[in-house]
């Protein structure tokens, strides 16, 4: 079963974590959910799921919000004897979504200071997908070298910039068309949003 590693931090747009974890799960994939301080304190504001500090008591929330079982786990951020943290064990993929600057230059400077940085870094040495969702605007100077470092030393960057191409009618819409090329990333199968030119087959 595909392990797949989903970092939420603090920039805008924790929905597309969310919703991505979702389709993991019902893809079957074995996921496992961090959340940076930041992350889930943007998390509560923005979607008003409000999670425990406790990782016991979080992972028990993740859970039941998702309707799932032993599929979906959780460690705190301080937690490196967590399998994660080993490149013995090292996930098939991360993907951090979204992805705040400050996530993004610690990575990019080799900083390994919680579990999240060093899965990352775990990701970039053992050469397995590290895909990041950054959702800011507009990007100054040292965000556009730190991406382009972080692309150089083999990570993808996928900004959360919707299409408008399939007409979205709902926000839900704009964010199925991020989440969905993500998963395309991790080469996933979704019926998320219509592809270019399938309207003329």
């Amino acid at each position: 079963m595909q392990k797949i590693v989903v970092g939420i931090t603090g920039a805008s747009g924790s929905i597309y974590g969310l919703r991505l974890v979702e389709e993991l799960l019902a893809a079957s994939k074995q996921v496992t959910l961090l959340l940076t301080n930041a992350g889930r304190q943007v998390l509560a504001y923005e979607t008003g799921l409000q999670l425990a500090e406790s990782p016991q008591e979080c992972l028990a929330q993740l859970r039941k919000h998702f309707r799932v079982g032993e599929n979906l786990s959780h460690f705190g951020l301080s937690d490196f004897f967590a399998p994660t943290a080993s490149g013995s064990s090292a996930p098939d993929a991360l993907v951090i979504c979204p992805c705040s600057m400050g996530t993004a230059g610690r990575i990019a400077a080799g900083l390994s200071d919680n579990l999240l940085e060093r899965v990352a870094d775990v990701a970039l040495k053992e050469r397995k997908t590290l895909l990041l969702v950054p959702r800011e605007t507009p990007f100054n100077q040292l965000h556009l070298e730190n991406l382009l470092r972080l692309s150089q030393a083999g990570a993808q960057i996928l900004p959360a910039m919707p299409a408008f191409y399939q007409k979205p009618q709902s926000v839900e819409d704009l964010v199925d068309f991020v989440v969905g090329k993500t998963l395309d990333s991790l080469g996933v199968e979704h019926q998320l949003f219509q592809r270019w030119g399938a309207e003329d087959q």
